[in-house]
């Protein structure tokens, strides 16, 4: 999940081709329904994203009331609307009354806590649980930015690599070479530096021992000359999200699925990312699947993104979609990080049933 920033944003408005009451403000590359004649292009308004949680106050002054996502009907959520995929609200909140919202948008300025918004916690099945520890040594993951509030992270023309973005659980396993230990951990447990005490009954433990991912983690840590390694992959089959994959976690002839989609090892002091499909080209672990190789372009990554998902190799349901990272590991001064992105398919984000565990 992406980090929740509630910004100020210049807009350009489009026709609605199905509404004449509608338009459609854009923002990077998302496109929010507006009122008609509520903006113009080269206007500044909030933007709001997906996944924001926001406070009765603001949600009935926006005339949202029943309208949101989630059990408290107060959630952020992509939706059609007379047939186009809004992502995200455009607003001007009365409590920003008089602010330069030009300026706050050049500075980059966060309205998040100061409107009471907070970013939506998936909850936690018991099979994902149990008891956590502190865990200093655990080799953290980054969020991965949405492609389409971030356009220009990548270059047209780079080089870059698109991997299937499976649809189940964030696994973190963290190799320490020294005393010879393994720290498992949950994206959500993990942000926090917390590891999940083993037990048999876990998802991820379940995962790492079933997939032998220690011994292979630990062999890596030998052959690299590092300190520390971490295995990042994701786990799913059904009994984890919605969409399966052809894999039933709760049988117990087998583990869950489990797919690496990033590695990293500390060396020399220095923690690097590595490409899980040339660690792992001998096939000790299974990684995500490599659905494209070659120049960026805007126009493939969003077709990439969209279609059947390859995992099972049945193309059994819709891919959630696609993560961009460049051939080369880089830096990105557009987000402050790591070059790497992500572009999700509009049916997944509308599908009906859909459950978002973390």
């Amino acid at each position: 999940m992406s980090t929740l920033r509630v910004t100020a944003e210049e807009l350009v408005v489009h026709p609605h081709p199905n509404a004449d009451a509608l338009e459609l403000a854009q923002v990077g590359l998302y496109r929010a329904v507006v009122a008609k004649g509520a903006y113009r292009t080269g206007d500044f308004a909030l933007y709001i994203p997906e996944q924001a949680v926001l406070p009765a106050a603001l949600i009935d002054e926006l005339g949202l009331t029943g309208r949101l996502a989630g059990g408290d009907a107060n959630r952020v959520k992509a939706v059609r609307l007379r047939g186009e995929l809004s992502q995200g609200l455009v607003c001007r909140p009365a409590a920003l009354a008089g602010t330069d919202l030009e300026r706050a948008a050049k500075e980059g300025t966060d309205f998040t806590e100061f409107l009471g918004i907070v970013k939506w916690a998936p909850p936690i099945p018991t099979t994902m649980s149990g008891d956590v520890e502190a865990a200093s040594e655990l080799l953290p993951w980054v969020d991965v930015e949405n492609l389409q509030r971030y356009p220009g992270i990548f270059e047209p023309g780079e080089p870059v690599v698109l991997t299937e973005k499976l649809h189940g659980t964030a696994c973190l396993l963290t190799y320490v070479a020294e005393d010879d230990r393994v720290l498992v951990s949950s994206k959500g447990f993990g942000s926090r530096g917390l590891a999940l005490r083993e037990d048999e009954r876990n998802l991820y433990w379940r995962a790492v021992r079933g997939h032998g991912v220690p011994g292979v983690a630990a062999g890596l840590a030998a052959r690299l000359g590092a300190t520390r390694v971490g295995i990042f992959a994701e786990v799913y089959g059904k009994g984890v999200q919605d969409l399966a994959y052809g894999t039933d976690v709760r049988t117990a002839d087998g583990p869950p699925g489990y797919a690496v989609f990033d590695v990293s090892a500390e060396i020399d002091g220095q923690v690097r990312w590595l490409d899980p499909a040339e660690v792992f080209a001998d096939g000790e672990l299974p990684v995500v699947p490599r659905l494209f190789a070659g120049p960026y372009g805007l126009d493939t990554v969003l077709e990439w993104a969209s279609g059947r998902e390859t995992v099972s190799g049945r193309g059994l349901h819709l891919r959630e979609g696609v993560v961009i990272r460049p051939a080369a590991e880089r830096y990105s001064p557009v987000v402050g990080g790591r070059a790497i992105a992500k572009a999700v398919s509009p049916a997944y984000l509308t599908r009906k049933g859909g459950t978002e565990y973390e």
